[in-house]
C-alpha cells in the first residue's frame, strides 16, 4: 500500500517544479535570439544568472519581452499600474547588478 502511494505522491511533488524547469533561462534565450551586438553566449548567461538571483520568473518573462519589443519596457515603466511601478523599480536593482557583474564582457 505504501508503495502504491509514494508514486502519485511523488508525482504532485514534483509537478510544481516540472513549469519552472521550462521557464528556466527565459531571459537568456531572449538574449541569444536578439539582434543586439552585444548578446554573445557569455553576456546572455551572464545576464540570466543576474536574473536568478533578482527577479522571480514573472519579472523574467516580462523584463525578456523587452528584448523582443523595446517599446514595451516603456510602456511598463510609464503605465500608472503599482504593480508596473513595483516591478520597475526591481528591474532597475536587476540592471545595476548586470552592470556590475557582466562588465568584464563587454
Amino acid at each position: 500500500m505504501t508503495r502504491f502511494l509514494a508514486a502519485p505522491l511523488l508525482a504532485l511533488m514534483l509537478a510544481p517544479a516540472l513549469p519552472q524547469q521550462v521557464d528556466a533561462n527565459t531571459l537568456n534565450r531572449a538574449c541569444m535570439r536578439s539582434d543586439r551586438d552585444g548578446a554573445t553566449r557569455q553576456m546572455c548567461r551572464c545576464i540570466q544568472k543576474t536574473a536568478n538571483k533578482s527577479l522571480s520568473r514573472a519579472d523574467q518573462r516580462l523584463a525578456a519581452s523587452f528584448m523582443k519589443d523595446p517599446h514595451r519596457a516603456q510602456e511598463i515603466r510609464q503605465s500608472g499600474q503599482r504593480s508596473h511601478e513595483i516591478f520597475w523599480k526591481r528591474y532597475k536593482k536587476f540592471e545595476t547588478s548586470v552592470v556590475a557583474s557582466c562588465k568584464h564582457l563587454r
